[in-house]
């Protein structure tokens, strides 16, 4: 039996003020067609850069596929109208006990960065006017996110796709840039900081991995947006070294001699594992488009975690190490919890979070990812939320996969596949066309989940467990 706890031998990083340990130097690495002269980061540059926006209007406007169908299905959804509707709150509230009204907030989010990246596609500015109606509204009001520990939740994931739908229309006019970086700063950010330090009063295992993971993303997304390099590199080294379940190695415990490693959450339920390796993904992707190769890291330790969550959610068998977290709070009642065996799946249940990671690996580095390449097909075209059930579960990831991260493959000029600069990456060349991280490669479609020729998404309802849907 392995422990989770013994794994965890030092002591995070991470600290409620300032950053050590990591250095940022993504200003040597930014993509081009990104980069602002007085900016510390590129811009757009969250999950998508300016190079990607301009791909995926192009291939909409040439009738490629699968971007059409992927399109389609964001021009189909409710949320994608323009003219919709904002209901601002005070205080938002996540958790039982609570007068819960999250619902409205994550709403209007997959509004706003709906509507936001239809404009980008469609050139169509009553996208964008709703999409900064839509955040501005909410940055005037919103002052907390309060309810149980559940409230952790709310601010990691509704403040990384916060960050990510107003992003995409930081340069509109009439956007209320400051306020919103406030807004992300002082109500989600300070939430989802805090839980990474103390984890709400709770031993650091308490916690699954996915709870760690969405406060990850809230951080790296609100440095990013606001230019916050400190909080950029607090995010980045709790990947690498932080104490709780969402950081790399504890996340993904063991590596098995077939190529795949095992992911923790595996052993508690399908619907959280897919959770995590969309989080992770969605890390990865930031971060990338900043110049920081995480999706690399340790060997490519993410794509072989990905490996298995795919092969294992399609059904196929998969090695797991049991593993034994310590729960409960610092001072009062402790337990220990050990997941033993990997969840029973139902191979029909899918989330949007394939076709960005299956891209990246394949298409950008060039590697073979047969599990998450065949899992990303038969979720082909990727929706967003609205698309995949009524429950907050279905909101969790912003989507549209087939359409935002379909790429061509990317080589350099001696063959090599693309490796960020600040990667590190071992036994792989860079030249200096390759600066752009986010390269979109040439003219000629590959199209990996066309080819498969499976355009409908399998499954449906997300039907997650009560403890908030997602933590």
């Amino acid at each position: 039996m392995t422990s989770v706890t013994s794994q965890i031998s030092r002591r995070s990083m991470l600290k409620a003020t300032g950053a050590a340990g990591v250095a940022v130097t993504a200003a040597t690495a930014l993509p081009a067609t990104a980069a602002a002269a007085d900016s510390a980061f590129a811009h757009p540059g969250l999950l998508h850069t300016g190079a990607d926006l301009a791909r995926m209007a192009a291939k909409v406007k040439a009738g490629a596929a699968p971007y059409t169908a992927g399109f389609a299905k964001l021009t189909a959804n409710r949320h994608a109208q323009s003219g919709w509707t904002p209901n601002p709150q005070t205080t938002v509230y996540r958790g039982s006990g609570s007068p819960q009204n999250y619902a409205t907030l994550y709403n209007d989010i997959h509004a706003a960065y709906q509507n936001a990246l239809r404009y980008h596609v469609s050139g169509d500015s009553a996208h964008a006017d709703t999409a900064v109606t839509i955040l501005n509204a909410w940055s005037a009001k919103l002052t907390s996110v309060e309810g149980t520990a559940d409230r952790f939740l709310a601010a990691g994931l509704y403040g990384y796709q916060f960050a990510n739908a107003a992003e995409l229309v930081r340069d509109h006019p009439d956007f209320d840039l400051a306020r919103f970086q406030e807004l992300l700063t002082k109500v989600f950010a300070r939430l989802s900081d805090d839980f990474l330090v103390r984890h709400n009063g709770a031993v650091v295992t308490n916690y699954w991995t996915n709870w760690d993971l969405c406060a990850m993303a809230c951080v790296l997304a609100t440095g990013i947006f606001c230019d916050d390099r400190s909080q950029v590199a607090r995010a980045i080294d709790y990947f690498k070294n932080g104490e709780g379940l969402g950081a790399l190695k504890h996340a993904i415990p063991v590596v098995y001699d077939d190529g795949l490693a095992e992911w923790l959450e595996a052993g508690r339920d399908q619907g959280h594992a897919l959770l995590g390796v969309g989080l992770m993904g969605t890390f990865c992707e930031m971060a990338w488009n900043q110049g920081y190769d995480l999706y690399g890291y340790d060997d490519s330790r993410f794509l072989k975690g990905a490996q298995y969550v795919a092969k294992w959610s399609m059904g196929g068998d998969v090695s797991y190490t049991a593993n034994t977290r310590a729960k409960g709070a610092i001072g009062g009642w402790s337990g220990r919890e050990t997941a033993s065996a990997a969840a029973g799946v139902d191979p029909a249940t899918t989330r949007p979070v394939w076709a960005m990671i299956a891209n990246h690996y394949t298409k950008r580095r060039g590697l073979s990812a047969s599990y998450v390449t065949r899992i990303a097909a038969r979720s082909a075209p990727e929706g967003g939320g609205g698309d995949y059930g009524p429950n907050s579960g279905g909101y969790d990831q912003l989507g549209f996969g087939t359409l935002a991260f379909t790429r061509d493959r990317r080589v350099t000029e001696t063959g090599a596949s693309t490796v960020p600069p600040n990667s590190g990456a071992r036994a792989q060349t860079v030249t200096a066309a390759d600066q752009d991280l986010a390269a979109t490669g040439s003219d000629d479609i590959v199209g990996w989940s066309a080819a498969a020729g499976i355009t409908a998404v399998a499954g449906g309802l997300l039907l997650l467990r009560r403890r908030g849907g997602t933590g």
